[in-house]
């Protein structure tokens, strides 16, 4: 999820630069610095044109219990409403109560059932699989985190590790922790969440873009394995998308080169947009799709 960077500086509330800069895990921009490099930026500002309206099919999760991570905002949130507003059981995993509780008050009368755990944790998602029951008909990994544009030469040890923890390990889990009971149903949809950084190597810093490349191939690895199990794993791959997710400026020579990948991407997605492509993907409408990367980037990576 290439989210939140580059057109939006009012939206951002997830890691903090402050948080980075007082845990010595990179050397950041203050907000201040990090606002006059944007508008230095020779590329236009990015607004939403999308006329797009989302039309709820009644009915299409009915039966189905959906672990949905990240529910507590963005993208996550988005699909999280849209199964329960069809009628699917939905287990929202997020790391804050507050934003579960909100969600929750957002739609009434669904059959929504909160966790506030962190996905990294093994006790964490043994607790999520718990509320789940015997049956998991989808789980899509969808929570995720942004690194500081560092290339390489520049990454520290602490974000390539936090990154990787929560966008692979924390994917990898839960993914774990879902097959035993997919393969006893012998059925079960598994959507992760990659990134346009999963297609190109212009669109974020060395971490994240490694990690998303490590979803797309634990994405494909996965459905070639279970899918003759009848297990269906793919992964969307989003563009700028209006999110919470939160990136920083931790190298000059890093913002500098992602922002001229910016000249050819397209407004940025509501996230209610992806989550249709998520929810279309776990349905029964996607029946027939199994071991697809899933741009959807409103073709940004056809550029």
């Amino acid at each position: 999820m290439f989210t939140g960077v580059f057109y939006v500086r009012t939206m951002l509330s997830g890691w903090s630069m402050t948080s980075f800069a007082t845990s010595g895990v990179a050397r950041f921009h203050t907000r201040k610095q990090k606002e006059d490099l944007l508008m230095s930026s020779p590329i236009e500002p990015l607004t939403s044109t999308s006329t797009w309206v989302e039309r709820i099919d009644a009915g299409r999760f009915s039966g189905k219990t959906i672990i949905v991570t990240g529910a507590g905002s963005g993208i996550g949130r988005a699909a999280a409403s849209r199964i329960a507003r069809e009628g699917g059981r939905v287990v929202a995993v997020d790391i804050s109560q507050e934003r579960l509780d909100d969600f929750v008050a957002a739609t009434p009368g669904a059959d929504i059932v909160i966790i506030v755990a962190n996905i990294t944790d093994d006790a964490g998602v043994a607790q999520i699989t718990e509320a789940a029951g015997e049956r998991i008909d989808g789980l899509a990994n969808i929570a995720g985190i942004m690194d500081d544009m560092s290339p390489v030469g520049e990454m520290s040890d602490a974000v390539w590790k936090r990154v990787f923890s929560v966008n692979v390990d924390g994917t990898m889990k839960l993914m774990r922790a879902v097959i035993p009971a997919m393969l006893a149903q012998g059925s079960g949809s598994i959507v992760n969440t990659a990134s346009e950084a999963a297609l190109r190597g212009s669109a974020a810093g060395a971490a994240y873009t490694a990690s998303k490349h490590a979803v797309a191939g634990l994405t494909k690895s996965s459905a070639f394995m279970y899918g003759p199990s009848g297990i269906r794993v793919n992964a969307v791959a989003p563009g700028a998308t209006i999110t919470n997710i939160e990136a920083s400026f931790g190298s000059e020579l890093g913002a500098s080169r992602v922002q001229l990948a910016m000249s050819v991407m397209p407004s940025p997605a509501e996230a209610h947009a992806v989550a249709a492509s998520i929810t279309f993907l776990l349905s029964d409408d996607g029946v027939n799709v199994n071991g697809v990367i899933l741009a959807t980037d409103g073709g940004w990576s056809a550029a």
